[in-house]
């Protein structure tokens, strides 16, 4: 392979310098938009040498009006299978089948290439990705059912040439949630913390050190998702978790803490690495001013000596500045519920 270059660049010197101009030959004047969104890790700009082993190198999307379509594709598709170069830029253009399911690599080939030039238009490629029609209306139900993984994907990526002025208006949509949305969302957040926190130190009350640090990973999570969410940032899944929170506001101040956290061979040391991270997470929250200040201090569960913030007040204060019309629409009619156990 050659010299390492990023997949977005590469996919935008493959439009401009491959792509286009075997579009101009075969449909020229056609209105279109081209673009390098969805799944993939240079999508997200977290691609790696690495990434080259599988669904990754010169592609991309072409969209197309819808009546297009059909009166187009098939011959656009044809046209770049037997004029594409056989390499660019050092890779492949030719996606072979890998006996993984879809799944292609880049292989050299002397046939016309299998190219990952996808031609679509943006209806039904949104509708295929996300599920939903994102050119319409959104609901609510629409947005909370919606990975947040997806929703990175089609808001980050690059868009190359937007000829039919749709991505654009698309992208700018999906960009952030709602304002009731988001408030609900985080709100989710807070309460699955506030389910969990005090389990830490009873399972290493108990002697399960094992346990505890098992809560305390997964109550790690859910405040990396919630730094995440408090950026106005989607949460990508967990491969890219840690590197999404490292560009986080909190990520430089809270990474040693949530390492030491982790790293913590018993209950008292990671309660203590968990507590302060607790109450920089709660900080931010008040900086933001989506509710009334929340005391962002931690003290004993009850009167159980274990250390906690009470994360459900965040998530009571969130719930309360939803509006009424949005919580009818929220599942169940309300805001969040607590499965939370002693």
């Amino acid at each position: 392979m050659p010299t390492f270059l990023p997949g977005l660049e590469l996919s935008r010197r493959f439009y401009t310098e491959a792509v286009r101009p075997l579009l101009e030959e075969t449909a020229p004047d056609l209105p279109h938009s081209a673009a390098r969104i969805g799944s993939g890790s240079e999508v997200l700009g977290y691609d790696t040498p690495r990434s080259a082993d599988h669904e990754w190198g010169p592609r991309l999307q072409l969209f197309l009006r819808p009546r297009d379509v059909p009166r187009h594709a098939g011959r656009i598709r044809h046209h770049l299978a037997e004029h594409l170069p056989k390499t660019f830029h050092g890779y492949p253009t030719n996606f072979a089948p890998t006996g993984d399911g879809d799944i292609r690599v880049m292989r050299p080939t002397d046939d016309p290439v299998h190219h990952r030039v996808e031609v679509t238009h943006t209806t039904a490629w949104f509708k295929a990705t996300l599920g939903f029609d994102a050119t319409d209306a959104i609901t609510t139900a629409d947005w909370l059912t919606t990975p947040s993984q997806l929703l990175a994907e089609v808001t980050a990526g690059a868009v190359f040439h937007d000829g039919l002025h749709e991505l654009g208006p698309v992208r700018h949509t999906l960009r952030w949630y709602p304002r009731d949305v988001w408030l609900h969302v985080l709100a989710r957040q807070w309460q699955h913390i506030s389910e969990q926190e005090a389990f830490v130190g009873r399972c290493g009350e108990v002697g399960d050190e094992l346990g505890s640090a098992m809560v305390a990973a997964h109550i790690t999570r859910h405040l990396m998702r919630l730094c995440l969410l408090m950026d106005r940032r989607y949460p990508p899944y967990d491969k890219w978790l840690g590197s999404a929170f490292s560009r986080t506001t909190a990520g430089h101040r809270l990474i040693p803490v949530l390492t030491a956290a982790l790293s913590a061979t018993d209950w008292h040391t990671r309660e203590k690495h968990l507590a302060y991270a607790y109450e920089a997470v709660a900080g931010i929250h008040n900086q933001l001013n989506l509710t009334d200040r929340v005391d962002p201090t931690t003290r004993p569960y009850h009167s159980r000596p274990f250390r906690v913030l009470h994360a459900e007040r965040f998530a009571r204060a969130l719930t309360a500045r939803i509006t009424d019309r949005a919580l009818r629409e929220l599942p169940g009619g309300k805001g969040v519920e607590s499965t939370h156990s002693v």
